[in-house]
This record gives C-alpha cells, structure tokens and sequence, in this order.
C-alpha cells in the first residue's frame, strides 16, 4: 500500500512539474534529485553488495555443476544435490541482500520523497507568493513597439 502512495506522490509531483510554465527548470531539479538518489552512497554500496554477490557465487555455483556433470552416473545424484544445495544457500544469501536492499532503497526513496515535497512545497509557496504580490512571468515573448 505504501508503494502505491509513492508512487501516486511521485506522480503528481512528476506531473506538477512538466505541467508548469517553468517544466524545464523543475524537470532539471527533479533529475537532479533522482541523480543524487542513484548516486547516494547507500544506494552506491547496495548496488556494489549485490553485483559483488552475484559475482562470488556463479564460479561456486558453475564449478558445482560441471562437476557433477563430469561425475559418473552413479555419482550424479550427489553432485544434484550438492548443486541444489548451493543453490539454496545462494537463494537464502541473494534473499537477505534483497531485504537489505529493499530496506536501504525504501529509506533513500522515503528521503528523496521529501525532498521533492520540500521542493514542491517551495514552488507553490513561491507562485502562490508572486500572484499574492502581483507579480506575473511575461512568457509573450519580446514586446515590440
């Protein structure tokens, strides 16, 4: 449920943004803050735990199969079971790192999510601040007289 409301947030902020005359300027923010987000060091160490992971366990897992795949056919047998048990242990390690990552992108999303609420709540408050004042953007382009 909580995704489905970021998600929504996400997507009225998404939509405020490329809706306003300025789109260009919030489109610029807001892939500056995805930027940062991909580029945070939580996010950075996660994606580097998993790829490192990924890597360490396919030669265990590559060595384990070809083995029992050079293995007599008596032997077989063993050499499935070792391999399934490999595979088993890779799933409980690759299920923890899931966790691990679903709880640090969760926390970092949560924290670009406000951020971008904080941005949002900024821009409202600076055009709503504009209209109160009376000043207005001239977009019409250059007066000519």
């Amino acid at each position: 449920m909580s995704f489905r409301l970021l998600a929504l947030g996400l997507g009225i902020a998404v939509g405020y943004v490329l809706g306003t005359r300025d789109g260009r300027e919030r489109y610029d923010a807001m892939k500056g803050k995805v930027t940062e987000f991909w580029e945070n060091p939580r996010v950075v160490k996660t994606r580097v735990d998993v790829e490192n992971f990924a890597k360490a366990q396919a030669p265990v897992i590559m060595e384990r199969a070809e083995a029992a795949a050079k293995a007599a056919p008596g032997v077989i047998a063993d050499g499935a079971k070792i391999t399934a048990e490999a595979a088993r242990e890779a799933a409980d390690r690759t299920a923890e790192v899931a966790k691990d990552v679903a709880s640090r992108v969760s926390a970092t999303a949560k924290d670009v999510a406000e951020k971008i609420s904080e941005t949002a709540k900024d821009v409202v408050d600076k055009v709503t601040g504009a209209t109160k004042t009376g000043e207005t953007k001239d977009t019409s382009g250059p007066k000519t007289t």
